[in-house]
């Protein structure tokens, strides 16, 4: 008897788990952020892919290492309200010109879990649009949702890649 009353807590705790992991695999936290840049999708490609060069214009991703390749894992750090984030995502596409995707755990898989995107679509007229966001999942992700509203970074990021880009010689015609 004393088993299961020491057992109960540990399987409650087990079952409202699942099923916070369920509600957020269902209904993700999502960001999504765009900006329109007057250039083509492979210069900001170029920009973007551009590592080394990230702490002299990135307010959000202050550094990034690694090989753009699906498969890979890459050291990213983040700067947001004043702190630095280091983690190591996994890069899900690596499709030049197109889409940078990769998937970044914080702590143990399925605790907070974050699907990063960049998409470059042509926008007519010699112009890109960059959809950039994140789709959150996990357990600890409604309980987490203020510290994961980075919205207001990932504006700041659009606006100086954007500037970047526009200021820079151009890489195709």
């Amino acid at each position: 008897m004393v088993r299961l009353i020491l057992a109960l807590p540990a399987a409650l705790l087990l079952v409202a788990g699942i099923g916070l992991y369920l509600a957020s695999r269902l209904r993700p936290y999502g960001i999504r952020t765009e900006v329109e840049i007057d250039a083509s999708p492979d210069d900001v490609w170029e920009v973007l892919t551009d590592f080394g060069a990230h702490p002299e214009w990135n307010p959000f991703i202050v550094r990034a290492e690694g090989e753009i390749e699906a498969g890979r894992r890459l050291r990213v750090e983040l700067s947001s309200g004043g702190r630095v984030t280091v983690f190591e995502p996994t890069v899900l596409v690596a499709e030049a010109g197109r889409e940078l995707r990769w998937l970044g755990r914080f702590g143990i898989p399925g605790l907070v879990d974050g699907e990063h995107y960049f998409l470059i679509e042509e926008a007519g007229d010699g112009r890109a649009r960059l959809i950039h966001g994140e789709m959150f999942t996990g357990v600890a992700v409604p309980l987490a949702r203020r510290a994961l509203d980075v919205e207001a970074d990932f504006t700041a990021m659009n606006s100086a890649l954007k500037q970047r880009v526009e200021t820079m010689p151009r890489l195709t015609p």
